[in-house]
């Protein structure tokens, strides 16, 4: 069922509901009334019969002739029925009426007054003390005009209701094509979205409600999903080229070392090569499974100490910076011991502080190496500065993308992964990474730890 027929169920319901009980209570309130009012006349009947009958020895003559006259079309004999003490009918010709019982005649002079229906009459009976005794007065009226009354307020009752449902019925079906017309745009507009246009992006109503918001939601999906083909698309150009050269560099040594018998220091040279070349590829494919699988880490998370990781990276890769002909330095700035320490996890926070540390000892161009732990508005700053060739600033502006390397490494080494799986970690801990780089001046990268 579509959600304009939904809407429009619904809404047929629930006024439908609505429209039958307010009906009802109408018709029960007006009924009831209507009884009221019926048996209120009746009262007045029983009252002048009771008059008319047990007081003519006591009225004058004239005074009752006029009461007669006045009343003629009330009192009539065959509907009135005046009962003695002994429950026998003295006055009026309703006599042996079978709806009267004697349970009805003691309800009136215990209640001086009851009243029912039976077989299509309205009954009503009063008490009436005299000096020749007490009396009951029981006077009767056809209910034809209650029922008549009754019919035709269910049939006008009835009549609007069907008419009020049918008109709510088809109001609410071009109610329903009015609101739901954004969204039968958006869909219209999702359907035309192929694999080439993917990344297009909806245009927004500028309507500030719940269809805007889907846009919204929808256009960062394409932009997510746009963003993972892109990511395959270079996975596949980034692995027939990255794996390329070391792959071609095995296969050459060995069928260049199997021509002919070689020395022992030349078979270590090759053999050394080759396994470069295959920790080369090993170490491609471990960061390509772990950013890969970035987004499913559930890894629980532990108090971590920032600057024991620093100091890993340090006896790593001092070694590293001496062969560069450079220098790492450690420059520890915090007062406050809380502020080394964060909660997460600690082998994906050395491996990105790693990829910072390591490209700043690649490109640092025999220059020193600095890495500053400082504090500020009580929270932790990690600066890794060198005075290398520096970044264009046309490429920092895509240098944490995946597979992509500036136009200036040269010969360096490398796979364009480092920095984008570093910002993965660091976004995925709440660490913000900026990089600030001028050519031949040198690249600092800060990074913003979150405050406690």
């Amino acid at each position: 069922m579509t959600l304009r027929s939904r809407f429009t169920l619904i809404s047929s319901l629930s006024f439908g509901i609505v429209s039958i009980i307010t009906s009802a209570v109408i018709f029960f309130a007006y009924y009831d009334s209507t009884k009221i009012f019926y048996f209120e006349k009746l009262r007045n009947t029983a009252l002048i019969s009771a008059i008319y009958y047990l007081e003519k020895d006591e009225l004058p003559k004239d005074r009752h002739a006029q009461i007669k006259n006045e009343y003629n079309h009330l009192i009539q004999n065959n509907r009135v029925a005046v009962y003695n003490q002994n429950n026998e009918v003295t006055f009026g010709q309703n006599l042996n009426d079978k709806n009267i019982k004697l349970s009805h005649i003691q309800a009136a002079r215990n209640n001086k007054g009851t009243q029912f229906m039976s077989d299509n009459q309205f009954y009503y009976g009063i008490f009436y003390p005299d000096n020749q005794g007490d009396f009951v007065v029981f006077v009767k009226s056809p209910n034809d005009s209650f029922q008549s009354q009754i019919w035709r307020l269910s049939i006008i009752m009835l009549s609007v209701l069907i008419i009020g449902l049918l008109a709510i019925y088809f109001l609410s079906r071009y109610l329903s094509k009015v609101v739901y017309k954004p969204i039968s745009n958006v869909v219209e507009r999702i359907n035309k979205v192929d694999y080439n246009n993917i990344s297009t992006a909806i245009t927004s109503t500028n309507t500030n409600d719940e269809i805007e918001d889907l846009i919204k939601s929808y256009n960062k999906l394409l932009g997510r999903i746009s963003e993972n083909v892109l990511l395959q698309q270079n996975f596949i150009n980034y692995v027939s080229h990255e794996f390329k050269t070391p792959l071609a560099a095995i296969s050459g040594n060995l069928e260049v070392f199997a021509q002919k018998d070689r020395t022992p220091e030349e078979y270590k040279k090759v053999a050394k090569e080759s396994l470069e070349n295959v920790y080369e590829i090993e170490n491609i494919l471990n960061n390509l499974l772990l950013m890969s699988g970035m987004t499913k880490l559930e890894s629980s998370h532990k108090q971590v100490r920032v600057d024991e990781l620093i100091w890993k990276i340090y006896e790593k890769l001092e070694s590293k910076a001496k062969e560069k002909n450079s220098t790492l330095k450690i420059d520890l700035q915090v007062a406050k011991p809380t502020l080394l320490e964060l909660p997460g996890n600690e082998t994906l926070l050395y491996l990105a502080l790693y990829n910072i540390v390591e490209n700043a000892i690649k490109y640092s161009q025999n220059h020193p190496v600095v890495i500053t732990l400082s504090e500020n508005n009580n929270r932790l700053n990690i600066e890794v500065k060198d005075q290398g060739k520096g970044i264009d600033a046309e490429d920092l502006l895509k240098i944490t993308d995946t597979f992509y390397r500036g136009k200036n490494v040269d010969d360096v080494k490398g796979s364009g992964i480092g920095l984008s799986l570093s910002k993965s970690i660091f976004d995925h801990h709440h660490i913000v990474m900026k990089i600030d780089s001028t050519i031949n001046v040198g690249t600092s990268v800060l990074l913003l730890f979150p405050s406690i």
